[in-house]
């Protein structure tokens, strides 16, 4: 897989072509001839890492029913920055407004400092800010929408129903990833589950079909894979 042509392709609008790459990707996990494990990130999807490359990754991710504790909108900026195709359903970003200068504060930031082991360390600092919606931006089936580094969002599946996307990331060096939390919230840890081969091959399937589907408004469409 080639970062710079994914990239280029999606300053183009050429989405036909990302949605070929990801259902390429797709199929070599299913067949087999791919090795590797989905992760289920504690915000709520499952992570296909197809590439990781220095600072450069791709990734599909898969949104669907799940355990709703994880499904917290929490509010985050990334130290990468995104851009992200849907590859079918619906996603909405809505950018925060966050002001650090309040005399009325109603969160603590938190570093997340991830271990390659998988858990996730939210330690709070001392900057104390106010968080206020901002504009949301819904991106459908062929869209490609774009977040940079260090701004505030969070994201939701507007209707419920499944959605995928495909993710194109950079790491910026000097930057970190950032939780809003709780004033008074202690720092804590979360865990990012791996999936075994079986799962893996099982939400890279449904996702596939998905993709050569055509979209169906308004009808209830099968879960990703039922709950572990």
């Amino acid at each position: 897989m080639d970062y710079p042509a994914l990239e280029r392709a999606a300053r183009r609008g050429e989405s036909a072509e990302l949605v070929w790459h990801a259902a390429s990707e797709l199929e070599e996990i299913v067949s087999g001839r791919r090795v590797l494990r989905a992760v289920r990130h504690p915000l709520g999807f499952v992570c296909l890492p197809v590439l990781r490359d220095g600072a450069e990754g791709v990734c599909v991710h898969v949104f669907g029913p799940t355990d709703p504790v994880l499904m917290d909108h929490q509010v985050h900026s990334h130290s990468w920055e995104l851009t992200s195709t849907v590859l079918y359903g619906r996603l909405s970003n809505r950018r925060m407004e966050v002001d650090g200068e309040s005399a009325h504060p109603t969160h603590r930031v938190f570093e997340v400092h991830s271990a390659p082991s998988g858990v996730d360390e939210l330690r709070p600092t001392r900057r104390l800010v106010r968080c206020l919606p901002g504009p949301e931006q819904t991106s459908s089936r062929g869209q490609t929408y774009a977040l940079p580094a260090g701004e505030f969002h969070t994201t939701v599946v507007p209707d419920g129903r499944p959605t995928a996307t495909l993710v194109l990331g950079r790491t910026l060096p000097g930057r970190a990833d950032l939780s809003l939390g709780p004033l008074r919230a202690p720092g804590h840890r979360v865990v990012r589950r791996m999936c075994d081969a079986a799962q893996t091959a099982r939400i890279a399937q449904a996702a596939l079909r998905r993709i050569h589907e055509p979209e169906r408004p308004g009808l209830p469409e099968r879960p990703v894979e039922p709950s572990a």
